[in-house]
């Protein structure tokens, strides 16, 4: 294992806007009674002005507010490792980094996005955050950003990670924020993180002071997660390597796997490659069409692959992956041929995350798993080529909290639907 790091003040200093490098222009987000596309006003309810501005823009760079980069230097830059004992165990030519976004206060790379919404919240009167997790990696991380903003937080956890991942639900209480699981209605349901947006949705729209947060799927959730790709790719020059011939990242709403590639999306000459569970395959097996982003209609109609808006996925260990529909970003990518899209039974995403533990010494988050899993493959496949092809993967996430799921796979009691 080899580390390359970027002095504090490397911080990428503006976020990376892929909307004008799209292969085809993006569509509007449609209003979900009128069906005609959104505005600012529509947006106002949920979300601060600053972020719907950034929503909708055009602008290739972003400027990141110094409040929030003084914020991210507590973990940033994130390391980038070689993973010098996994190609050697592969016996591939291959090289492979991984992108460590493991080491923020959270332990994920969610933690990015939450510190910004928290700001421009806080910035403009906000007082309370309602807001939706799966697992629990985006509730910890705004629960964080909120308490370093002053900020009352209300997170729906989709009951059966609220049964699953008890410990992210006590590191969301320690920082100050209400977890309560979801559906409300519903306690026999399992959940899903539809059902819960729908229910932060309502208690957001319900009340003056308060506004949601979203941990996914949106543009400036996206946007905000660049820091990590155009990070990497100061650090691959470092390595002394050029480009990487592919970039990996597992894929739900979509935010770590475009944090980790969109700042590659206008080079050409690299493989972009989304991958999610096969048991919630909404990329290579959803359909391209307008839907909502939650089970209760509720949201605006967004242009991406998807199962249904009603689609209850299994209750796998992966639960930030238990999504829907994908980001109308990376949905674009995708249908147009720009991004690669490929799905995993949980068995051998658990199978290649062991391997890399016992390799690298890194527990990887069972999301995290997802992109170990195709980059591993993507070596393998390298060595049937003799190519030495470079491989670059986020390492989006920790797996201390997610130790029941090693313990279900260690003795024999996971399976590929179910958790």
């Amino acid at each position: 294992m080899t580390r390359w790091t970027l002095p504090p003040e490397q911080i990428p200093s503006a976020w990376f806007n892929v909307v004008p490098h799209l292969p085809s222009p993006s569509q509007p987000p449609l209003h979900p009674g009128t069906r005609e596309p959104v505005g600012p006003d529509d947006l106002a309810p949920l979300f601060p002005m600053s972020l719907i501005e950034q929503e909708v823009s055009d602008e290739p760079w972003i400027d990141v507010p110094g409040e929030v980069l003084d914020i991210l230097k507590l973990w940033r830059p994130t390391p980038l490792q070689r993973a010098r004992r996994l190609e050697q165990a592969l016996g591939t030519p291959a090289r492979i980094y991984y992108k460590d976004e493991s080491v923020s206060p959270s332990g994920s790379h969610k933690t990015n996005t939450a510190v910004a919404q928290a700001f421009y919240n806080a910035g403009e009167g906000t007082k309370r955050l309602t807001t939706e997790t799966g697992a629990g990696q985006w509730g910890t991380a705004l629960a964080f950003a909120a308490a370093q903003f002053g900020l009352d937080l209300k997170v729906y956890m989709v009951r059966a990670s609220y049964g699953q991942k008890p410990y992210r639900r006590i590191a969301i209480e320690t920082w100050g924020g209400e977890v309560v699981p979801s559906p409300v209605d519903e306690p026999d349901q399992p959940g899903s993180l539809g059902s819960a947006i729908s229910d932060a949705v309502r208690d957001c729209v319900g009340r003056d002071d308060t506004h949601y947060a979203l941990g996914s799927v949106l543009n400036h959730v996206l946007l905000h997660q660049t820091v990590i790709g155009l990070e990497a790719r100061e650090q691959l020059g470092q390595a002394g390597e050029g480009l990487p011939d592919v970039v990996v990242g597992s894929c739900g709403g979509g935010s770590n796997l475009g944090g980790i590639t969109f700042p590659f999306v206008p080079d050409a000459g690299v493989r972009l490659v989304a991958v999610e569970p096969l048991s919630c395959p909404t990329l290579t097996q959803g359909r391209y069409d307008y839907d909502f982003g939650d089970v209760g209609g509720l949201t605006p109609l967004l242009p991406m692959y998807t199962l249904g808006h009603d689609f209850v996925p299994p209750s796998i260990h992966a639960g930030g992956l238990r999504y829907h529909g994908s980001s109308p970003l990376v949905s674009s990518l995708v249908k147009d041929g720009r991004m690669e899209a490929t799905a995993y039974p949980q068995g051998k995403v658990f199978e290649a995350a062991v391997r890399f533990a016992r390799t690298e010494g890194r527990i990887p988050a069972p999301e995290c798993g997802h992109a170990v899993a195709a980059a591993i493959d993507e070596a393998l496949a390298a060595k049937e080529t003799g190519a030495e092809k470079v491989i670059l993967f986020n390492f989006s996430g920790h797996g201390f909290l997610d130790l029941a799921a090693y313990d279900d796979h260690n003795h024999g009691r996971l399976t590929d639907e179910m958790g």
